[in-house]
């Protein structure tokens, strides 16, 4: 039977911890205003409905063009940790967007965010470089955080952090140093990365090796790998029992090895059968990346004389339905039997 008693309860639909949004074009903007509220909870309650907005690409267009990116970059220095885990979070979810990305570019968002590499709560942390990773899987976000020179920096902060936020950071570094690894190079990110690739954690070895791949695509690179002794380490992961290690070991190998000493360092450390039995896998980045390892190891005299005897494993993958690995099967069959 119906009360006529008010109950003290909230109705279930509403939840306390969001404001109330505006209607229609109000949202945003009232949102904004109350992010500058000097009251905590309004500032709280406005980052919690605005992360729930961004969502939406017309949304986190919108609020780019009121300015809630400066609003959002002063709450950045927030003392209340709620606050700027949230407003690292908003920045998370428009990175997701291209507008987001844009925005971020055109407001040097990313200096603004920072100061917050420092930030004492591992779930900011988190959202920081989950946000620099989003920026640097397209080219624009990779170079605008390579001429921001935080790459030193982040070389450094990979040493030190948290396991959860050392993964998340090697995902930054291979997609910047893809294009520019002259930062990292000059940073000694070769030892610190040598060291890593020892780690007991199978995904951090597999992003470490993968790192280093990037690291040896330039000349300087192959030289530093090849003068710290990281090529018997490589060798050795092909060993590994984890499918992105072996990929990405075989990987930075087809890079070290293009060198003259590189190619020697690898043989010495018995890379030839390792990447032979890699033939056997039926994986296609693991096949294709001990290939090409495989070819140009065949450009040492010594390398050749024993892969000829191995030829014909090269030419039944000519065979293969996959054009990338009949391709590489190719041109390593004319390699491995060429005749001066």
């Amino acid at each position: 039977m119906a009360s006529p008693l008010i109950s003290q309860y909230l109705p279930p639909d509403i939840d306390p911890t969001k404001v109330s949004i505006a209607y229609g074009r109000r949202a945003l903007p009232k949102l904004n205003e109350e992010l500058n509220s000097p009251d905590l909870l309004t500032r709280q309650r406005a980052l919690m409905a605005l992360c729930d907005l961004v969502h939406d690409p017309e949304n986190a267009y919108e609020a780019i063009s009121i300015g809630c990116l400066n609003t959002l970059k002063l709450l950045l220095k927030d003392a209340d940790s709620t606050v700027r885990h949230k407003t690292l979070e908003v920045f998370y979810i428009m990175a997701s967007h291209s507008v987001g990305r844009e925005g971020f570019l055109k407001n040097r968002i990313i200096l603004a965010l920072a100061p917050n590499l420092e930030d004492p709560v591992l779930l900011c942390r988190r959202f920081l470089h989950m946000t620099y990773v989003r920026l640097a899987q397209v080219p624009k976000g990779a170079h605008a955080i390579i001429a921001s020179g935080l790459i030193p920096y982040l070389v450094k902060k990979v040493q030190i952090e948290v396991e959860e936020i050392k993964e998340i950071l090697l995902d930054t570094l291979y997609f910047c140093l893809q294009w520019d690894a002259s930062q990292a190079l000059q940073s000694d990110a070769v030892p610190i990365l040598h060291e890593m690739l020892f780690s007991l954690n199978d995904v951090i070895r597999s992003k470490a090796a993968r790192t280093m791949m990037a690291l040896c695509m330039p000349r300087d690179g192959k030289k530093k790998v090849w003068e710290y002794n990281v090529i018997p380490i490589l060798v050795s992961l092909l060993n590994d029992s984890n499918i992105d290690v072996l990929a990405n070991a075989a990987g930075a190998l087809m890079f070290a090895t293009v060198t003259t000493a590189g190619k020697y360092a690898a043989l010495d450390a018995g890379a030839l059968p390792l990447l032979m039995n890699l033939l056997d896998i039926n994986v296609v980045k693991v096949r294709i990346n001990a290939i090409k390892a495989l070819t140009m190891l065949a450009e040492a005299p010594e390398g050749r004389v024993e892969l000829l005897q191995k030829v014909y494993k090269f030419k039944e993958l000519r065979r293969s339905s996959i054009s990338a690995i009949s391709r590489a099967a190719t041109i390593a069959t004319k390699v491995i039997e060429w005749k001066p």
